[in-house]
């Protein structure tokens, strides 16, 4: 593959316990299923031989967990290591003072503004109750319309209005100084990212569907993306 200036890695987290239960998920916090953390770690198993400079995640426990379960396969065998900026005793008490194991860290940023969708009044219910209770239709259109929140929600435009700047403010100056980034996220934070990456209109990016587990890597050179269609194996 022809080399390029740097690579950014995107991962949907494995799937979660209330993935398995098909309920609406948004900001409540459950972990990983049993599939979910298999599908973690054959996820790390693709971008094992892929540099990473640095790690961004969301606050929630299934995408921490995402990405430190595909690290463990890493060929740089270095450790991922959460900071904790801003956080006062938490930042201070946690600093490395070993040039040496500082060298073998990688740097994990976690912020709300990569948090999934917030699904509002929905989150906990089943969608196939919601389905019954609202109708197939309306359901759909709190799922995959762009600009049509559920109750109490977020949709997708307003995930994508604080994903992007994020992206774009925090993320993409490292991109730019030739760092390879990994991402690991959910399905509409992610699905935002992509849809700047690949400047997709609001009705082309709800029809993508991200699988669970599953690296996307894009290449950046000469202020252009290019989505690659294989991970390093």
């Amino acid at each position: 593959m022809t080399k390029k200036n740097s690579l950014l890695i995107l991962m949907r987290h494995g799937e979660s316990v209330w993935n398995k239960r098909d309920l609406f998920t948004g900001w409540v916090d459950v972990p990983l299923s049993q599939k979910g953390i298999e599908e973690a770690m054959e996820g790390g198993k693709k971008i094992k031989n892929i540099p990473i400079d640095l790690i961004f995640t969301s606050t929630l426990i299934r995408a921490q967990m995402t990405l430190f379960l595909a690290m463990l396969f890493h060929e740089s065998q270095k450790t991922p290591v959460l900071q904790h900026v801003g956080e006062g005793q938490l930042e201070e008490w946690g600093k490395i003072h070993s040039e040496e194991m500082l060298k073998e860290t990688i740097p994990v940023f976690y912020d709300w503004h990569l948090n999934e969708r917030w699904y509002g009044d929905l989150q906990g219910l089943n969608k196939e109750w919601c389905r019954q209770k609202y109708g197939k239709e309306q359901v759909h259109t709190w799922r995959r319309s762009y600009d049509v929140a559920p109750p109490n929600g977020e949709s997708l435009e307003m995930t994508a209005q604080r994903t992007i700047p994020y992206f774009k403010e925090k993320i993409f100056p490292f991109i730019q100084q030739g760092k390879n980034v990994f991402i690991a996220a959910h399905g509409n934070s992610l699905r935002s990212i992509v849809m700047f990456l690949e400047n997709l209109s609001g009705e082309e990016i709800v029809k993508r569907e991200l699988a669970t587990g599953i690296p996307m890597l894009y290449a950046y050179s000469d202020n252009q993306w290019e989505k690659l269609s294989t991970t390093h194996d």
